[in-house]
């Protein structure tokens, strides 16, 4: 209407361009990094026949959880077998894994930093607030750029999407720690990185591991995304369904994405909800510092 406007998106453009043709080499190090670890996990969770590998999912989750989850895994595991979606609800548990766990071994540092460091925690929180808030499908554009089409595009915008939860309750958690036990282990002279290890952390687990579910969780949400850049699995048969106006397909794609997200929800939340083991103290502590501790530490989420 005035006339002004701000070229933001011919910046982007021309960022993108520089980066491109300066670290060309790097990103191409990175898409074989990445392949290399979704093809491994694939193959993993393909290569044996699926009355092999759903036995032994329904274990994990009876030990982890119960007999009532082991059954129902069993039974919802079926039921993609029963659908024809076998090896695509493998190809994207593959992708689910790689990317959700590249993202919490980026999130928890940067919580475990954010949470010591009061400048680190202020730059951190409005870069993660743009995270979440930036459309996902805005991730896609530099990505295809960047990684080509295929899996890795849908990897790298499924880390940047669900890795801010996985900080952010990284750094609640930590935050949260009784003060007079980190105070109590200071005392008795154990060092920053020994209060870390065997105070902060233990304590801090029921919110690290609550944190590590959402990222799972909103990594499983950006399947049908990856799909649309050639990732395959249940989101590409999802999008295959949407072009093709497939009402079956869509829904059995859509019920095996269902019956995933269930499984990783109950696996990790039980995993959060656990006892948290005490943390271990330093020697003239033992009697003292640690009983504080016990009673502080939180049971659930």
């Amino acid at each position: 209407m005035t006339g002004i406007r701000l070229p933001l998106g011919e910046w982007a453009e021309a960022l993108v361009e520089i980066v491109t043709v300066t670290l060309g080499g790097l990103f191409d190090g990175i898409r074989a990094v990445f392949l290399t670890f979704y093809d491994l996990v694939d193959l993993a969770l393909s290569a044996p026949p699926f009355w092999i590998v759903i036995p032994a999912l329904a274990a994990l989750a009876w030990i982890i959880k119960g007999w009532r989850l082991g059954v129902g895994a069993l039974v919802g595991l079926l039921v993609i077998v029963g659908v024809d979606q076998w090896a695509n609800a493998m190809d994207t548990l593959a992708l689910v894994l790689v990317a959700s766990t590249i993202a919490v071994v980026i999130a928890v540092p940067l919580g475990i930093l954010a949470a010591r460091n009061d400048a680190a925690s202020r730059i951190i929180r409005p870069i993660l607030d743009f995270m979440q808030t930036m459309p996902a499908f805005v991730y896609l554009i530099p990505a295809l750029i960047l990684f080509r089409v295929g899996v890795v595009p849908g990897i790298v915008a499924t880390i940047v999407f669900a890795m801010a939860p996985g900080v952010r309750l990284t750094e609640l958690g930590i935050r949260g720690v009784d003060k007079e036990v980190v105070e109590a282990g200071f005392a008795f002279g154990a060092s920053p990185g020994r209060i870390l290890r065997q105070i902060q952390l233990p304590l801090a687990m029921p919110s690290i591991m609550a944190g590590v579910n959402q990222v799972i969780m909103l990594s499983l949400s950006m399947v049908v995304i990856a799909g649309m850049v050639g990732a395959g699995g249940l989101g590409g048969q999802v999008v295959q369904s949407l072009n093709r106006i497939d009402v079956g397909l869509g829904f059995e794609a859509g019920l095996s994405v269902v019956i995933l997200a269930i499984l990783l929800d109950r696996i990790t939340g039980a995993l959060a909800t656990r006892r948290v083991r005490r943390p271990r103290s330093t020697k003239t502590a033992d009697t003292d510092a640690a009983p504080d501790a016990r009673q502080t530490a939180p049971v659930s989420v």
